[in-house]
């Protein structure tokens, strides 16, 4: 008769931490202004005022927006501020820079407001594979987090993680 498998793992007091589980909802969307600025360059006060208040802000309703310009245009800081502004109370988040900074900056919220406490004295994994775009960052933030509280900090799965902390 063959011998039982028993899952060391699941009977261990490892934790595993997998940051895609705190991965919110919510569409990601890239607003590009250079389609408001006279010939994708020149930001033109009036021209960018009107575009700003023609424009229909609801759309992104309940979504996190980047803000950005893919021209070389020189883009003065009260452009975005005013853009910000229209979509405060819409979007969950609004920051200007890509897709990929918009998701540090995310993270890094649901990381600082992480409460900690059941790591501690626990020797942790915090998983590396995920489908959804969690950034490097926030497994960085989350390491740092965790290392006053636990006993051990691994990265990777339980069966080939890389040790990264030990406390002495």
């Amino acid at each position: 008769m063959a011998e039982e498998i028993i899952n060391r793992v699941a009977n261990s007091k490892l934790k595993v931490i997998d940051l895609e589980d705190f991965y919110p909802d919510g569409k990601r969307i890239l607003f590009d202004i250079k389609d408001w600025l006279f010939e994708g360059l020149v930001l033109r006060e009036k021209d960018f005022r009107q575009h700003v208040a023609e424009h229909d802000w609801l759309q992104y309703n309940d979504s996190y927006v980047a803000l950005h310009c893919s021209t070389e245009a020189i883009v003065p800081d009260w452009a975005f501020m005013l853009i910000s502004m229209q979509l405060q109370g819409v979007s969950k988040l609004t920051v200007i820079g890509s897709l990929d900074h918009l998701e540090s900056i995310i993270y890094a919220e649901i990381i600082s407001d992480m409460d900690v406490s059941e790591y501690n004295d626990m020797p942790v994994i915090i998983k590396g594979c995920s489908h959804k775009p969690v950034p490097a960052n926030a497994l960085v933030l989350l390491s740092q987090k965790l290392k006053p509280v636990a006993k051990s900090i691994m990265f990777g799965e339980a069966c080939s993680s890389v040790p990264l902390y030990k406390r002495k």
